[in-house]
């Protein structure tokens, strides 16, 4: 379908969820389609009496809900509207036996809302009529769509959480060591902005730097002495990180090449 005739089969659009995403996805679409909401629990989608909406009902509603609410959601939709959910690692069966889509925004979402644009979506359609409204909603969004079965959906899912939550995680651990030093954290923003662009460039072997990657075990073994005394909660995260990042430098052989000797076993 072009988009023209996509658009028609949108028709007017229900946001239900009343958090970060919905309101983000609102804002996203306002000038770009027939939008409301978000809404709230009990929203069946043929419409509710409030101030500035009318009863009309919608050719699409998308639910911005928490995952676990996405079936009871669903149920409280008439028949009739093409149903979709935002949720990054369910799949299309959790929206029961209707029309349905998936799009799972990969964007952080903050309370300030989101930008959308350049960025990727997982999309997955009950038909090849809700694939391309998935793809058409993406499109309106400025993102870029990728098409990604039920199958693979949670292994997907659990990928953008270590590409983004879990590297918060390990920003905060250095900026609590750094702290101990009287230094702020944004003395590291450049070095972490720098570390993901070339990450970006080039892929994890080819983009490590630092001790672990020279072979340099007396600075490691420094290192872990400074975090063990200032902030030994943080200890096993060093160590399960340095492990791994030892794993990464053998793969591309970068240890050996880069250090000309032989890499000293892990600490214990």
């Amino acid at each position: 379908m072009i988009d023209g005739e996509l658009d028609a089969q949108l028709g007017r659009i229900a946001v239900v969820g009343n958090g970060r995403m919905g309101n983000a996805l609102v804002s996203a679409l306002r000038s770009r389609a027939a939008v409301s909401g978000p809404f709230g629990h009990g929203f069946d989608g043929a419409g509710f009496v409030v101030a500035g909406f009318d009863r009309a009902g919608f050719g699409t509603v998308i639910l911005a809900v928490p995952d676990g609410q996405i079936a009871s959601a669903a149920a409280c939709v008439r028949d009739g509207p093409v149903i979709g959910h935002c949720a990054g690692s369910l799949g299309l069966a959790v929206l029961g036996d209707r029309p349905c889509f998936a799009i799972h925004p990969l964007m952080t979402v903050t309370p300030a809302g989101a930008n959308f644009t350049g960025a990727g979506a997982a999309v997955a359609g009950s038909t090849p009529d809700t694939l391309a409204i998935a793809r058409r909603l993406a499109d309106l969004l400025g993102l870029h769509a990728v098409e990604i079965g039920d199958a693979d959906r949670a292994a997907y899912h659990a990928a953008a959480s270590i590409a983004s939550n879990f590297l918060v995680t390990l920003e905060d651990a250095a900026e609590a060591l750094l702290a101990t030093t009287g230094i702020e954290r944004a003395l590291l923003v450049p070095l972490v902005r720098a570390a993901v662009e070339t990450w970006a460039d080039l892929g994890g072997p080819a983009a490590l730097t630092g001790p672990v990657a020279r072979g340099d075990e007396a600075t490691i073994a420094r290192q872990r002495a400074a975090v063990a005394e200032r902030v030994p909660a943080l200890l096993e995260l060093f160590d399960t990180m340095t492990t791994a990042t030892r794993a990464l430098a053998a793969r591309s052989g970068a240890t050996s090449s880069r250090s000309g000797s032989p890499v000293i076993p892990p600490h214990p």
